[in-house]
């Protein structure tokens, strides 16, 4: 027998003692009440997702889904813009990038927009006060000639009085500007528009009805295209074209109509001031009394209401409701105008230039004998007249002053606006 104790144990059989295997994630305390352990329950997952986040919920997938549809439509709207806007700035013709821009963004209905950044810019660089004009600004277009080198077959008007106080050497004083027939067929006048924009010209052009006729033509968009009239000056009135002159604003602004040829494009309005155009090449300025137009008519385009009515300047001159006058940089404004009239005599005067308000160009248009007169377009891309002269290498235009904006080739290629050619009388 041994001196040790004896082990009681010795004599049961030996269990295995499992030991569970180590992990190196931290351990999970129990909450006190012993059940869930503390941090929330244990994720769970397939074998392998140990360390990755968890996957999405139905509810995140639904948000996702609900996001991805405004992106998509903004995606769309975005590749629209690009292409229709693209497709503006691709168009033929020579109208100025910005011109376009303006003119997409009206037919998509940021029209006040676009008015507003033009008021803003005007608001920035407003056409100074005061100052005297270059004594060049007073000749252009032109050309000096004493009283018997000019021979027209209507009686030339009157100097037009100067419209800023006593005039300057040549202001309001008629110059030739070009011939048909062997006669003088127009002359141009350059004044100051009014007593404060003194260092600024603004030009009148007087045309001779014995000696010229006038076409209407449509533009692409404006009217749009008109079965069998040219938006350009092409063939035959391209080799003979005397002048050329922009029509007026848009039709969605000119609250006026527009008739050519049998066609009633946009329906003409009552008491809209009107450009009628006969068959025999004539031009007169209006106030259309209503109805269809009768026998001898070619065209009619309106615009707005009369700057001068009965031989009297319109008191709706002054104002400055944009109900009168259209959403403009307004007619207080002094900017690039154009405007036509009809004097007793049959002859036409078109007058145009910088810094004029709606006052000052019924003011110019009446004192240069106008009976009947109205505003045709404004703004410096939109505002020209062309004369034109013909040799062996083709029609040559040339602007009535250099600082007209839009082109002086702007005609002889698809216009977008609707212009008036100026033709040698039959």
């Amino acid at each position: 027998m041994s001196d040790r104790p004896t082990d009681h144990l010795s004599s049961q059989p030996r269990r295995a003692v499992v030991v569970p295997p180590r992990t190196d994630a931290p351990r999970r305390a129990l909450a006190p009440s012993g059940g869930i352990p503390a941090g929330g329950p244990a994720r769970t997952g397939r074998p392998g997702d140990a360390g990755r986040p968890g996957r999405p919920t139905g509810r995140t997938l639904r948000r996702r889904r609900w996001l991805a549809i405004p992106a998509a439509l903004l995606a769309a709207l975005v590749l629209w813009t690009s292409v229709s806007l693209g497709s503006a700035l691709a168009a033929p013709g020579t109208d100025t990038t910005a011109a376009r821009v303006a003119e997409w963004a009206r037919d998509h209905y940021l029209g006040g927009v676009v008015t507003a950044l033009e008021q803003a810019q005007y608001q920035l660089n407003p056409p100074k006060s005061g100052g005297a004009p270059d004594a060049s600004a007073l000749d252009a277009g032109g050309s000096a000639a004493g009283t018997g080198t000019v021979r027209t077959k209507t009686a030339r008007p009157a100097t037009i009085p100067s419209q800023a106080g006593p005039a300057l050497a040549g202001e309001g004083e008629w110059r030739p500007l070009y011939s048909a027939k062997g006669d003088t067929a127009a002359m141009v006048a350059s004044l100051r528009p009014d007593a404060v924009h003194t260092s600024y010209v603004v030009h009148v052009v007087w045309l001779d009805p014995k000696l010229n006729s006038f076409v209407l033509h449509p533009g692409t968009k404006e009217p749009g295209p008109v079965a069998g009239q040219p938006s350009q000056l092409t063939g035959q009135p391209a080799d003979t074209v005397l002048a050329s002159f922009n029509s007026g604003f848009k039709m969605t602004d000119a609250r006026g109509g527009y008739w050519q040829a049998g066609h009633t494009v946009v329906p003409l309005q009552t008491g809209a001031a009107s450009m009628v155009l006969g068959t025999n090449g004539s031009l007169r300025v209006m106030t259309w009394g209503g109805g269809d137009p009768g026998e001898g008519v070619a065209a009619v385009r309106q615009n707005l209401i009369p700057l001068v009515h009965s031989g009297k300047v319109a008191p709706e001159v002054s104002d400055p409701s944009a109900a009168v006058w259209g959403k403009t940089v307004g007619n207080a404004a002094a900017v690039w105008r154009s405007g036509i009239g009809t004097r007793s005599d049959g002859s036409t005067v078109v007058v145009l230039g910088p810094s004029l308000t709606v006052g000052a160009l019924a003011q110019v248009l009446h004192d240069a004998g106008a009976v009947e007169a109205m505003q045709l377009d404004i703004n410096k891309d939109w505002t020209s007249f062309i004369t034109y002269t013909h040799d062996g290498s083709g029609t040559v235009p040339q602007k009535l002053s250099a600082d007209e904006v839009a082109a002086a080739d702007r005609y002889l290629q698809p216009s977008s606006r609707d212009f008036v050619a100026v033709m040698p009388h039959a």
